[in-house]
């Protein structure tokens, strides 16, 4: 098993990320268009914590090498995330698990959201880790085969930042929209 961990700070608050991060496939990330569809697959408030707490299926189109699709003759994989947002102690936390080809490689990746202590109205820290596991008998091979992928998901995880930046900016400008729209709006309606 390997490892990959990444660290960084969004300079945006927690509410403005975890707004955000609902958004973070959409067409505005131009750095995520492997990502075919997220669906949801089921989504409650545990009523004693106020946790959200949302599974969603995501479908990707894997830039593999073609002999490996055309042994498993497919592009697509799946992608199984649970969230937890709590707005109390302000953390979104995303678990997330390979679904394709989990018996070869697998892949359980925590990611989470919380404000920044030291200025937590402007920046949020954002954490990231990985554990990858590949399957076989060759020692060599599942070596090579996670050292492949703790590289792959470090080239990954800097697009990821690179797109979430743009969508963040992308929010900051709707809300800003939003909030003009309403407050002329508003303004017109007791004139």
């Amino acid at each position: 098993m390997k490892v990959f961990e990444s660290n960084c700070t969004f300079n945006y608050s927690w509410e403005d990320v975890s707004l955000a991060n609902w958004r973070k496939y959409c067409a505005w990330n131009t750095k995520s268009t492997h990502v075919i569809a997220v669906d949801t697959l089921s989504r409650s408030v545990d009523p004693e914590t106020g946790i959200l707490i949302t599974e969603r299926l995501i479908t990707c189109k894997q830039a593999a090498p073609r002999w490996l699709k055309a042994i498993f003759g497919t592009e697509e994989s799946y992608v199984r995330e649970i969230s937890y947002v709590d707005p109390v102690a302000k953390t979104v936390t995303m678990k997330s698990m390979n679904l394709t080809l989990n018996n070869l490689l697998n892949v359980q990746e925590t990611v989470q959201y919380v404000p920044d202590p030291e200025c937590p109205a402007k920046r949020t820290l954002f954490k990231q880790d990985a554990k990858i596991t590949a399957y076989g008998a060759f020692t060599r091979l599942r070596n090579a085969i996670e050292d492949f992928s703790v590289d792959r998901f470090h080239q990954n995880a800097i697009k990821g930042r690179e797109g979430f930046e743009a969508v963040l900016q992308m929010s900051q400008k709707a809300f800003k929209e939003l909030r003009e729209g309403t407050i002329q709006e508003a303004t017109m309606q007791t004139a």
